[in-house]
Parts: structure tokens; sequence; C-alpha cells
């Protein structure tokens, strides 16, 4: 009998785990015996991942939110480096979490266990020199955009690129009157679909803003409804407490349990923090504004490190030097800047048309049949 591939992984947050759940499942398709453990979220569980620690406990955000959590944090990473190191397992893949889990594919590629690191971290937006570091700890990049192969293979660093798997899942045409249906949505009502995040943090800055948003679109558009889908119990409490704080009970809010894919497939328009979800709407070719706030002290730094003049994903991957869809970041996310640019937004045709059709040339471009060339670059490496 031959002897069991044991594969271990860390994803920090539900993109991540996402994404490591479609690899694990491309991968027990090829390898008949496979063990998988480390830290996890519900998605890998369910592929029968073994998750020493859940990947709660690294979902954390900016700087200085992090600091106050470190001496958790580092603890975990000293415990689970002391136990690979122990157990050794054929390959270790961090997904995404750069800031936990670079450091620990040094201390392991050092000690001779293969490391691959799945998503790049976001050189080409800010902090490049961490490339060096990169080179240092992997012995592959998984890279999901396009333009990342390039600065990897001009710094000698083994890289394949792998496309974003959002791109695979999502159809290239979405049909709004059918998820419409599937909502139990009238179908000639203005419909704007809320995304305010998926972390309570997130939450925490933007539920309010978002509500008092829809409070000011409701008064130019009465027969609107507005679709919030929300990733867990805590995140709907949050965004139910912001719409009695806003005395705002009265108007049509629809709050969903996950379904972002359905809310934004039903939507003309959408308000959307930026992060995965930008990229989500893109993929379902509806116009949208994309804004996010955190902490003054943290966008104090990364403002000063940004290379790009976008955050908003389909703004970067766009490549234009005008915006596609607008972007509303710190002092700028007033819910008069939201409300008007949804609004104009809703109004334009046209311009949703030409929306559209930007964001299916990146679809085309980022459809890669990921989980499938991600588990190809794994088993090259393992040989």
């Amino acid at each position: 009998m031959s002897k069991a591939v044991r594969i271990a992984m860390v994803a920090g947050e539900a993109s991540g785990d996402l994404l490591a759940s479609h690899l694990i499942a491309a991968l027990k398709t090829r390898l008949p015996e496979v063990e998988f453990f480390g830290i996890g979220g519900p998605k890998m569980q369910a592929q029968g991942f073994d998750a020493w620690w859940p990947l709660e406990k690294l979902s954390i955000m900016g700087y200085v939110e992090a600091l106050r959590h470190y001496r958790e944090i580092a603890g975990i990473r000293r415990r689970l480096k002391k136990r690979l190191l122990d157990q050794r397992p054929d390959i270790f893949i961090g997904v995404d979490a750069p800031d936990f889990n670079l450091g620990l594919e040094a201390d392991l590629k050092a000690a001779g266990i293969k490391t691959i690191h799945y998503v790049s971290p976001s050189i080409w937006a800010w902090r490049g020199g961490r490339i060096k570091k990169i080179g240092r700890a992997v012995n592959r990049v998984l890279a999901l955009f396009p333009m990342e192969p390039p600065l990897y293979e001009k710094a000698g660093i083994p890289v394949t690129y792998v496309g974003h798997p959002l791109a695979d899942i999502i159809p290239l045409e979405t049909n709004k009157a059918a998820v419409r249906e599937t909502l139990q949505i009238a179908g000639d009502i203005p419909v704007f679909a809320l995304l305010p995040g998926s972390r309570q943090g997130e939450l925490a800055m933007l539920a309010d803003i978002f509500v008092q948003t829809a409070k000011r679109l409701h008064e130019r558009l009465p027969t609107a409804l507005f679709v919030v889908p929300l990733t867990t119990r805590e995140t709907r409490l949050q965004f139910e407490a912001a719409i009695y704080r806003q005395q705002a009970a009265d108007l049509p809010f629809r709050l969903l349990f996950g379904h972002a894919q359905e809310a934004l497939g039903a939507a003309d328009v959408s308000l959307v923090a930026s992060g995965t979800a930008t990229l989500e709407a893109a993929l379902i070719k509806r116009p949208l504004v994309i804004t996010y706030k955190i902490g003054g002290a943290t966008y104090w730094l990364m403002k000063r490190l940004l290379y790009q003049p976008f955050v908003g994903l389909p703004n970067i991957l766009a490549g234009r030097k005008a915006a596609v869809v607008p972007e509303f970041l710190q002092d700028k996310a007033t819910p008069e800047n939201l409300s008007e640019a949804l609004f104009k937004l809703y109004e334009d045709k046209d311009n949703a048309r030409l929306i559209a059709e930007t964001f299916t040339d990146i679809h085309l471009q980022l459809r890669r049949n990921t989980a499938e060339k991600a588990a190809q670059a794994v088993l090259e490496c393992l040989n």
C-alpha cells in the first residue's frame, strides 16, 4: 500500500477557505491517499481537512488591529511551526495570509520542507520589496492575476498563473430576471445589493454608512429594494443594529445569509466593500460603487505604501488610467457621496453596458480552470 501524501495548509480568511477547498478537492482526485491538516475553515473541513485551529483566529483587519492580537497569533504560529517541524509534511501550502504564512514558510523551507504560496501578495499594489522575502520563503508561487507572473519571473522565482476560481464558478452571463424570480423579487423595481464586508471589523466601520446610503436612495427611488447578503450571525446582528440606530426599520431591506452572488445578480447596481466581493460583482457584470474604511493609523500607513491609483480589483484589473467604477475611501465614504454615485449608475444604462463589456474582458482573462492548474503545480512540486 502506498504511503499517504501529507499536505499542510494555512488559510486565514473566508476567501482563502474557498480557494483551499477547491484545491483540496482537485488534489483528492489525483492522489488516492492524501491527508490535509493545519489551519482552515468550514469549506476546507467539508473536504476532509483536519483543522488544528479555525481560520477565524487569523481573520484580523489592518496593522493596528493585528497588534492587539499579536501575542495570540504569534503563539499559534510558534506552536504550529513546532508541530509541522515534528511531523514534516510532504509539502506546505500557505493560502494568502502573507503576514502569517511567509515567515512560517521561510522556516519550513530552511528545514527542507517544500513550500508553496497560493495567492501572490499584492506586490504590484504596495510593498513590492516583499518579493525578496517571498523568494526566500517558497518553492513556487501560485498567482491569481495576469499582472503577477512577470514580476516573479523577473526576480527568478518559480510561478504558475492559475487564474481566479470565481471566474470558473460564475457564468459568463447572469440572468437578472431569473435570479430575481428565485429570490421572489419583482422584475421591474430598482434593486441595490449592499455588501458591507464579511468581517465584524468591516461592519463596525461601514454598516451605519450603508444604512444611511440606503435611506437617501429610498428618498429618490421609493420603490427600491435593498438586498444585503451577510456571512455570519454576528455580522447580521451588526447590520440589524445599524438599521435600528439609523431609524430605518421601515425601509425595504432583504437580509440574506450568504447568497452574495444571487444578491449581486438580482441588483441593478451594488455598493461593495473593497475586497474579493468587488471581483464577484465585476464577474456578474453589474455596475458597482467600491468603498472602504479602516482605522485611521492603518490607512495612513497603507496610503504611503500604495503604488496603484485604485484599491478595487475591478479598476486595477481593467488596467486603465481612469476608474471604470467609482471608489470612495475613508472620509470620502459618506452617505451623500455613495448614494449620489449609486443613483447615477442606476440611471445611466449606456454606461452599464460599457462596464459589462469591460468586466467580460476581465472574466475571460481570469477563467483558467484554477483548481486543476493549482493541483498540477502542487504535484509538480511534490515530484
